[in-house]
């Protein structure tokens, strides 16, 4: 059960999500928030793990890393989260603050192509919602931050299969994963990794 806290950040962050599609503001300025539905999966993935490390790549205002955060803190864990839009940082900070969650999450701020290779943890999760352009890039990066067992989600690969059909098709190939499409929302690839990278 989520706490009074996160439960009314949630709902003003779905409600400012909402406002701001209805009104047709620029895709950049948006925060650009995972469905509810979709958060409420992510939550049920990390929270059964016990110290459940979550690498976060598009954290935004912090809508999804919430309701990440919300899940890491039953049994131990944290999501670090990576954002490049001051402006998005800003409110970041503000909201994960507000929902209480700042003992659960972190913030790298800066290009995630520079961060990446900086980080030297090992995560469990890895959940990847940027501009679907870089998914295959920021996958390979990630790619060597985890060990087998761990899972690997990208947000948007049915609402944006024309970009990221590639990117699906590519984790479904690869032997030393077992993939699958889930079309929740807008659609979830789910990698599990099952070997080191085969070379």
């Amino acid at each position: 059960m989520l706490d009074d806290r996160v439960s009314a950040v949630l709902a003003r962050l779905e409600a400012e999500d909402a406002r701001e599609r209805s009104e047709a503001v620029a895709r950049e300025a948006r925060s650009r928030a995972v469905a509810p539905t979709t958060g409420r999966f992510l939550f049920a993935l990390v929270s059964p793990q016990t110290d459940c490390e979550v690498l976060e790549i598009g954290g935004s205002r912090g809508y999804s890393t919430i309701w990440l955060a919300a899940g890491v803190r039953y049994f131990g864990g944290r999501v670090l989260s990576l954002e490049a839009d001051p402006a998005k940082c800003e409110a970041w900070r503000r909201n994960v603050a507000e929902a209480g969650l700042e003992e659960w999450a972190e913030l790298v701020e800066g290009d995630a192509f520079e961060a990446l290779p900086e980080i030297q943890d090992v995560f469990d999760v890895v959940f990847i919602d940027a501009e679907k352009e870089d998914y295959e890039r920021l996958f390979e990066l990630a790619r060597d931050k985890v060990e087998p067992g761990a899972l690997f989600v990208a947000d948007n690969v049915v609402s944006h299969a024309e970009d990221l059909a590639a990117y699906s098709a590519a984790r479904q190939a690869d032997p030393a994963l077992e993939s699958v499409t889930v079309p929740l929302d807008r659609g979830l690839e789910l990698s599990v990794v099952l070997a080191e990278r085969l070379q």
